[in-house]
């Protein structure tokens, strides 16, 4: 599936703007804040519901408006689809496939997209949240009904927490906290289908991470994937055990995952009246990233994180493209190649080759290789720039 046209209405810095878009690679270009990441970015909010670089919908609508619009027209051999989301300032957002109405959350079936940016560095040296995020992004991706399952796991948390919170505000002890064992039946429910669907997301990323960090590397660093998973620890999270404590392998059995919920949570009860939140769960858990058998974070260069979090990115592409009735996802590098060394870039090129689309953002087009070079759009103070350098 290919973007032939793509729509803004009052997102970001664009009051309107629409732009055509070809099969191959397409170069957005232009100084930074000028715009071409937003660009990218509304196409992102159309196969995730979320973006790269925010963590509230509200700010990707121009300042001083109610609402922004994004429209892309999707092509995928003889079929045409208009997709189309309405990002509202206060409300719920509103989502429209050729003219009709359908949920928001059922965007993704339509259009898949890969991002990968600058900030996607943090998948190999940030916080757990992120990595969780890339998984979950991932799931909803390749089923969408998985949108529902998260949003009713983070509904019982918080019903969860709120009841620990109280009974620790009024020194309630274990015993009377019968009302608890029924949300933790509903936890343990969303809980285990959600872990049970990573791990086994993970089984079928692992030989594409390994592949696509080869590939742009240009070394074998036996780049490898495993699952932290808190239900199975007895320190909670605690960092220093993420490691020893990694789950290698296939995918996990659901009835297993749940028995193992039950246990942990009953194990950590007392610390959990303590704290006041729940202490396992799919909230608490971890993708733990490897080079050469020890953990990336920490121990990887900067060469190796960029090369790591680009091949997650890649792998995950791979596992989209693999299965897809609607073909390729887009793919899309937001302002890589400046990060990249020459012989990195000419790896990456020849990685993404094949793929029916790419989206590409440059400040100075000789940053990207001369054979991605080829639909170039240049943006300049949130317009595009005809006939023009920028």
């Amino acid at each position: 599936m290919i973007v032939t046209q793509l729509n803004l209405t009052d997102f970001r810095n664009y009051e309107t703007v629409d732009v055509g878009l070809v099969t191959g690679a397409n170069v957005f270009v232009g100084s930074n804040g000028q715009g071409k990441t937003n660009l990218v970015e509304a196409l992102g909010f159309l196969s995730t519901l979320g973006s790269h670089r925010v963590s509230t919908d509200h700010a990707m609508v121009r300042a001083g408006q109610d609402a922004a619009i994004v429209r892309a027209r999707l092509q995928n051999g003889d079929r045409e689809i208009l997709a189309e989301v309405q990002i509202n300032r206060t409300g719920a957002n509103r989502a429209q496939i050729n003219r009709s109405a359908i949920k928001t959350r059922d965007l993704p079936r339509y259009f898949s997209s890969i991002l990968f940016a600058p900030e996607d560095l943090a998948l190999v040296r940030g916080e757990p949240s992120g990595r969780r995020r890339y998984m979950d992004e991932l799931l909803v991706q390749r089923f969408p009904r998985f949108s529902g399952v998260m949003v009713d796991y983070e509904r019982v948390l918080k019903q969860r927490n709120s009841l620990l919170k109280s009974a620790r505000a009024s020194g309630l002890r274990e015993s009377g906290l019968s009302t608890l064992e029924i949300w933790d039946e509903r936890l343990v429910e969303f809980g285990s289908e959600l872990i049970q669907a990573r791990s086994a997301l993970i089984a079928e990323l692992l030989p594409e991470v390994k592949a696509a960090y080869s590939a742009i590397a240009g070394a074998d660093h036996r780049a490898s994937l495993a699952s932290y998973l808190s239900i199975l620890s007895s320190d909670a999270g605690d960092e220093a055990t993420i490691e020893q404590t990694a789950v290698r392998g296939g995918a996990l059995e659901l009835d297993e995952i749940a028995k193992n919920f039950r246990a942990a949570l009953a194990r950590l009860r007392r610390s959990e009246v303590d704290r006041g939140i729940t202490l396992a769960g799919p909230h608490r858990d971890d993708l733990v990233l490897e080079l050469n058998d020890l953990p990336a974070r920490g121990y990887a260069s900067h060469g190796e994180s960029w090369s790591f979090a680009l091949s997650l990115k890649l792998a995950a592409a791979a596992v989209l493209r693999r299965e897809s009735s609607t073909g390729d996802p887009v793919l899309i590098l937001d302002d890589v190649f400046a990060e990249l060394d020459e012989s990195r870039r000419g790896r990456l090129a020849s990685a993404i080759d094949g793929f029916e689309q790419v989206l590409i953002t440059a400040a100075v087009l000789d940053d990207v290789p001369k054979e991605l070079a080829g639909h170039i759009v240049r943006i300049r103070a949130g317009r595009i720039v005809e006939g023009e350098e920028s």
